[in-house]
């Protein structure tokens, strides 16, 4: 695939990076020589100093022979302008844009064709609001992920002493189950992917993934871990469109404070936010820690612009008692060293963008995607096709799909129905397929496996 990704901050050069293994020409437009010459020395690509919107910048860029444009500038004006000028001068087909702001968001009738022609439009805030209420919402879970509309969770928790599993099979999990089903999908031991098989024995601090039908998840919860105490009190560093956003969605559950360092922003959120107490201060300040009772508070995200707050604040409200803490980090490299010690979860921003950004990207029918493991892993929902002469996985029982080598079937939607993955399940037309691969390297594997043909050699 012929892919022109406009901007190469963050999300744009992560995505370049994600994408530039799997057999497509990417071409990576930004105004900044100095970080596309870097990116060009790591990776297979093809790079253009110019200004994204520019319809010259977008000819040289190759947009007459594009088959998808992605604009994730920092600037919502630019990338809506650059998919105009794509569409009316190149005709390029498939236009994905990162819209921020939400006075654009709330507007939809002007992303078509007749107006501003965006096929696709994600908003990165938006996207991690969702995934961080899901933290909230299910407290022992160090990921939450949803598939066909919510019907299907993927979570990933932390194997602790005292599951009613630990030191068992696997096979035993359903034996305990007081009601519905499950499936592992992977297990991640000390970083190296494990596939699970029936024998196979969940350790402490061994990081369990599972599929399960969305009312079911609390229970296979239960089996793998002692499960918490629910959330009350919520405590939010920053209170930019996350820390706001995330606010408003909770706090008619939670008792929800936010610590706002800009005074206007603190004077807008206690005007704007229903419930929540807005704080005016800084989250590093020890003493407005202890006067809000940080020590009784059951979560505190840091969720600031800057990594280095964001840190701090999380390892000094652990250090004054908070019981969990999440922090917004989107240096790579900070992730991996704080994560699992004082932080309990620490969360990268633009993973969640570029797993959204796959879902169109991927060839086949595909519903979600999710980058995982810092993109080494990934878990993908696909719609299946054909029938058993023009498919390879549709009439065949998943036993007899011959699934690339670090790939598992978790469950599949039919209509409504949740089917968990066994052995004797069949595939049918239109069955939406969950798959998880710990190896991201077998996504092109995955893409054939499930492409429908007239005939099979």
């Amino acid at each position: 695939m012929n892919i022109i990704i406009l901007g190469a901050g963050q999300v744009g050069g992560r995505l370049a990076e994600a994408l530039a293994d799997e057999q497509n020409e990417i071409t990576l437009v930004d105004t900044n020589s100095d970080v596309l010459h870097e990116l060009q020395d790591r990776l297979d690509i093809r790079t253009l100093v110019g200004h994204a919107s520019h319809p010259n910048v977008l000819r040289r860029a190759g947009a007459e022979d594009a088959d998808m444009l992605i604009a994730v500038t920092n600037s919502d004006e630019i990338n809506m302008i650059a998919c105009q000028i794509a569409f009316t001068m190149y005709h390029t087909p498939m236009k994905v844009s990162r819209i921020r702001s939400p006075e654009y968001q709330n507007r939809e009738e002007i992303f078509r064709n007749e107006a501003i022609p965006i096929d696709v439009w994600i908003s990165p805030e938006q996207l991690v609001t969702n995934y961080l209420q899901n933290l909230v919402d299910n407290p022992d879970a160090l990921q939450v992920l949803d598939f066909a509309g919510g019907r299907v969770k993927l979570v990933a928790v932390k194997a602790y002493y005292g599951g009613m599993i630990m030191g068992q099979e696997l096979r035993e999990i359903r034996k305990h189950m007081k009601k519905g089903d499950t499936r592992v999908a992977a297990i991640f031991r000390r970083d190296r992917p494990i596939i699970p098989e029936g024998s196979t024995v969940v350790e402490v601090d061994d990081e369990v993934f599972f599929l399960a039908a969305r009312e079911h998840t609390p229970a296979v919860m239960a089996e793998l871990r002692r499960l918490e105490n629910p959330y009350k009190r919520v405590m939010i560093a920053g209170g930019g469109n996350i820390g706001a956003r995330l606010a408003q969605a909770i706090e008619h559950d939670y008792q929800v404070k936010v610590i706002e360092f800009d005074k206007r922003r603190a004077e807008y959120l206690s005007e704007n936010l229903d419930r929540s107490i807005v704080l005016y201060g800084s989250a590093t300040d020890s003493e407005l820690l202890m006067a809000e009772n940080i020590e009784h508070t059951d979560l505190f995200l840091a969720l600031t612009n800057d990594d280095e707050v964001n840190i701090m604040a999380s390892l000094l409200a652990k250090k004054r008692g908070a019981r969990k803490v999440i922090s917004l980090i989107a240096n790579p490299a900070y992730v991996d060293l704080v994560e699992g010690g004082d932080i309990d979860i620490a969360i990268s921003p633009h993973q969640i963008t570029i797993g959204s950004i796959l879902t169109h990207v991927r060839r086949g029918d595909m519903a979600n995607v999710y980058s995982l493991r810092r993109g080494a892993a990934e878990a993908m929902e696909i719609i299946a096709h054909g029938d058993s002469h023009s498919s390879k996985v549709v009439g065949k029982k998943l036993e007899d799909i011959d699934l690339p080598d670090g790939v598992t079937i978790g469950a599949l939607v039919r209509n409504d129905e949740v089917i968990i993955a066994h052995r004797g399940v069949e595939v049918e037309p239109d069955d939406h397929v969950i798959l998880f691969l710990v190896d991201k390297s077998k996504v092109s594997e995955v893409e054939r496996l499930f492409q429908v043909g007239f005939h099979f050699l």
